[in-house]
């Protein structure tokens, strides 16, 4: 099959399971959105679980590249300042150019509830972001033990949501209303300085 139609397709899917959730998956949204003859993606993904394998497939193969990307760029931030900030740049990232593949993601862990190899796949994922924030930590000579990794992880995943659907109100009593102050707040609770913790 040709690999760059193939492609198309799964970007399509994302965007599809992006702008109609879960139910507007189908087939035939994914060829409007491609652009393709009816029938295409029927073509390459013959059942809807195999649509939603490729969807994971293509975030996963997305999120290795960003890291990927990451890594190139050099080594990482080596003070607290810098870690804040990069952080609140993969925030404004998710409000941002990310917005649809981090919507097909959490539409993509709903289906996952029902279907647990499409948790498996998207599993990677996850584990990825503890190890990678574990190593970001540590590269800033911030305590980076599990529990720091757990923590900050689980705090900017759980920021993502309410960036995505948030009113103004409800990012500004989450603190999102100011990113630069949320991830400088976020590492002084995570990783306390001496003076922080007294």
């Amino acid at each position: 099959m040709n690999q760059d139609r193939r492609d198309r397709l799964r970007d399509a899917a994302i965007a599809v399971l992006a702008e109609a959730g879960g139910r507007g998956l189908t087939h035939r949204a994914v060829d409007a959105a491609a652009g393709v003859p009816l029938g295409t993606a029927k073509n390459y993904f013959p059942t809807r679980d195999a649509l939603l394998r490729a969807v994971a497939e293509r975030c996963l193969e997305q999120y290795r590249a960003l890291t990927a990307a990451l890594a190139a760029a050099g080594p990482g931030p080596s003070d607290r300042a810098g870690v804040a900030a990069l952080l609140a740049g993969l925030l404004r990232d998710v409000a941002g150019p990310g917005r649809p593949r981090l919507l097909a993601y959490l539409e993509l862990r709903t289906e996952a509830t029902r279907r647990p190899w499409l948790a498996g796949l998207l599993d990677p994922i996850a584990a990825g972001d503890f190890a990678a924030y574990r190593a970001l930590l540590a590269g800033a000579g911030l305590p980076a033990g599990a529990e720091q990794a757990r923590a900050l992880t689980l705090a900017l995943h759980g920021a993502i949501p309410h960036l995505l659907a948030g009113t103004p109100d409800a990012l500004a009593a989450a603190g999102l209303d100011d990113l630069d102050g949320f991830t400088r707040g976020l590492l002084a609770s995570v990783c306390p300085s001496g003076e922080e913790a007294l």
